[in-house]
């Protein structure tokens, strides 16, 4: 790498913060927008894929170049690695605030990974289901028999997930690789803004029934939240604690490299991981996580509560979710729409029909007046776009993270992630040669185990009531 390549990342990150700021804009003056609370970050990517060689090739009015392109393709899957990694930060750190037990914090994290998790197996089960019924009906549409293993890649795992499809079914030599792979960027892609839009939908519903509990029981939305900011300087929030002076280092650097040292860290034990266990197949940013555990386990122990805060961690990785949304809207593979047009439709309708209700019913009747819409809004936004989607869409009904959901989110997620050291190597066993019937009636049972989680904490979660009585 010399110079001029980072020059060229310079500048191509500094496009995008162009249409980050052109999205902020437009939000604060296009009432649509601020009816639909749409972030700048997807404001703005759209208009750079309407304006970019995506849709129009050659003719387009802006015409990027190949190496801006690539470099934002690759700016997602990247960023979400110190985006989750610094779910763990700061957790026990915060003063005054009392310590959550690990017994009970149990039931809520049981209760909350099964139905998150039961939402990603339906993803799989209509996937496969939308496959053996279009192929039952007409035979000629000739769909390969992974089709819909697409699906829950793209929504559930998003571009970074569906990005390593081609790579998994070339090991297994299934020749339709190159085909997946365009039809898992292209679910991604659907997920993402459908996910996001549709969730920013439920959010307006729910703030007018009075089902959030920190966004607002009056069923509306301040004059600020919905122009995006404030003119008063009185009402203007600060960033967060400055935990170091700044002469020596600034607080914001401490944050930011301890992410990025988990980050570097996780793609090092990922890489080796692949070597050991090669069989097993991990996300970057699940060592990540676990690696961030282990970090905020030390800084405990060795007590530099004082050296996080927690607003300053929220700044830095909503500024990169920020830069990752937009990359991600402005390189949608729109060609790859084209050959599969009516079963991807079809696969995407389900998909967020079948999400919907595995979601959002079951947290509302299983944490009543504990955040449910809170953990519905997240557990929707991970489902059908990526970790980034989830937080956006959290943030919007929880500003200030004070919900104790992203802390389970966090460690329910790293559960099942446990899971699926079990799970994953049976999963590609079917995949590289089972049916599409075996598939889809193994997933069927994966869905079942989540649901069995589910059960259990929610039983949980209701004995102390019980006891009470």
């Amino acid at each position: 790498m010399n110079a001029q390549v980072l020059q060229e990342i310079l500048i191509a990150t500094g496009v995008i913060g162009a249409f980050l700021l052109l999205g902020a804009f437009l939000r604060a003056k296009v009432p649509l927008f601020r009816r639909w609370l749409l972030p700048a970050s997807v404001i703005g990517g759209v208009i750079g894929l309407l304006l970019g060689p995506g849709i129009w090739g050659d003719r387009a009015p802006l015409a990027f170049s190949a190496d801006w392109i690539s470099f934002w393709e690759a700016l997602p899957v990247i960023l979400i690695v110190p985006v989750f990694s610094a779910a763990p930060l700061g957790t026990g750190m915060d003063p005054g605030v009392k310590k959550r037990r690990v017994r009970d914090m149990a039931p809520a994290v049981l209760l909350m990974t099964g139905i998150f998790a039961l939402g990603g197996s339906i993803q799989y089960i209509l996937g496969y289901g939308t496959n053996l019924v279009i192929t039952a009906i007409r035979p000629e549409t000739g769909l390969y028999r992974t089709f819909g293993y697409e699906l829950p890649q793209g929504f559930a795992g998003g571009h970074g997930t569906a990005t390593a499809v081609a790579s998994i079914f070339q090991d297994f030599g299934l020749p339709w690789w190159q085909t997946a792979q365009g039809v898992a960027l292209t679910m991604a892609t659907i997920g993402l803004i459908g996910g996001m839009l549709l969730g920013i939908f439920f959010i307006n519903r729910a703030v007018a029934k009075g089902q959030t509990q920190l966004l607002g029981k009056s069923g509306s939305i301040d004059r600020e939240t919905l122009q995006g900011y404030t003119r008063d300087i009185d009402k203007q929030k600060s960033l967060g604690r400055e935990t170091v002076v700044s002469s020596s280092i600034e607080t914001i650097t401490v944050h930011l490299t301890i992410l990025l040292i988990a980050s570097g860290l996780a793609y090092i034990l990922s890489a080796r991981m692949r070597v050991w266990f090669p069989q097993i197949y991990l996300p970057v940013w699940f060592y990540a996580l676990l690696l961030m555990y282990a970090i905020n386990f030390i800084m405990l122990k060795l007590k530099l509560q004082w050296l996080i805060d927690r607003k300053v961690k929220a700044r830095i990785t909503g500024t990169l979710s920020d830069f990752a949304i937009a990359a991600a809207i402005m390189t949608l593979p729109v060609k790859a729409v084209s050959a599969y047009i009516v079963p991807i439709v079809i696969m995407s309708v389900v998909g967020f029909v079948g999400t919907y209700f595995v979601t959002f019913p079951l947290f509302r009747r299983t944490f009543k007046g504990d955040f449910a819409f809170e953990r519905a809004i997240m557990s929707w936004g991970v489902n059908t776009g990526v970790m980034i989607t989830g937080m956006t869409l959290l943030k919007i009904t929880d500003p200030e993270y004070e919900s104790p959901v992203l802390s389970d989110f966090s460690m329910g997620f790293a559960l099942i992630s446990l899971i699926s050291l079990v799970i994953s190597p049976i999963d590609y066993n079917f995949l590289a040669q089972g049916s599409t019937m075996a598939n889809f009636l193994w997933n069927l049972g994966v869905g079942t185990f989540y649901a069995a989680v589910a059960f259990i904490g929610y039983r949980m979660s209701r004995r102390p009531k019980a006891e009470v009585k």
